[in-house]
């Protein structure tokens, strides 16, 4: 089954009004900003998501998005393969909305004036979120033995004197 591309911009309110479920892929050479902080990526990023409106009457939608990337191992500089599998729930908002409003399990996400959404910079900003903040391979994976994983020992500190313990003197008197 060949998975079609998704638009860029979607409107949620509409989107939300039909219950529309878009399933579908977005090419990771258009994530420019995903792009400059891995070393690879996969072709797209599969992508699906559900349009509802909520109990309280709020525009809401949630989705799933898998792709796979290429990181540069901190430890041994090595190419390191990491599964991107992201789940999200928003909800759409105006400038002015009360957020303190909108429940803790959906995340604000601001239309713009033509009341649509950037999707492709959404979905963007949710896989570089997922990233790891430093990316490592399993130790017994790494290049590096554990040896070389120390470098050297550490010297004991000079055993100083107290600069408080004149105070200690104080206090016995």
């Amino acid at each position: 089954m060949q998975k079609a591309k998704l638009p860029l911009r979607l409107d949620p309110v509409k989107s939300a009004s039909k219950r529309s479920n878009f399933e579908g892929i977005m090419l990771c050479a258009d994530m420019e900003r995903l792009q400059q902080m891995v070393s690879g990526s996969a072709e797209h990023v599969d992508v699906q998501i559900s349009f509802e409106t909520d109990v309280q009457g709020l525009n809401v939608f949630s989705g799933k998005l898998k792709t796979q990337v290429e990181l540069v191992c901190q430890r041994c500089y090595g190419n390191l393969t990491q599964d991107l599998n992201v789940d999200f729930t928003f909800s759409a908002v105006k400038e002015g909305d009360d957020l303190d409003e909108l429940p803790d399990v959906y995340e604000p996400v601001e239309v713009d004036d033509h009341g649509e959404i950037d999707l492709l910079q959404l979905i963007e900003d949710e896989l570089i979120l997922s990233l790891p903040i430093v990316a490592l391979h399993d130790e017994q994976d790494c290049n590096i033995t554990e040896d070389e994983m120390s470098y050297g020992k550490i010297e004991p500190a000079d055993e100083r004197p107290n600069p408080f313990a004149v105070l200690k003197e104080l206090k016995r008197d």
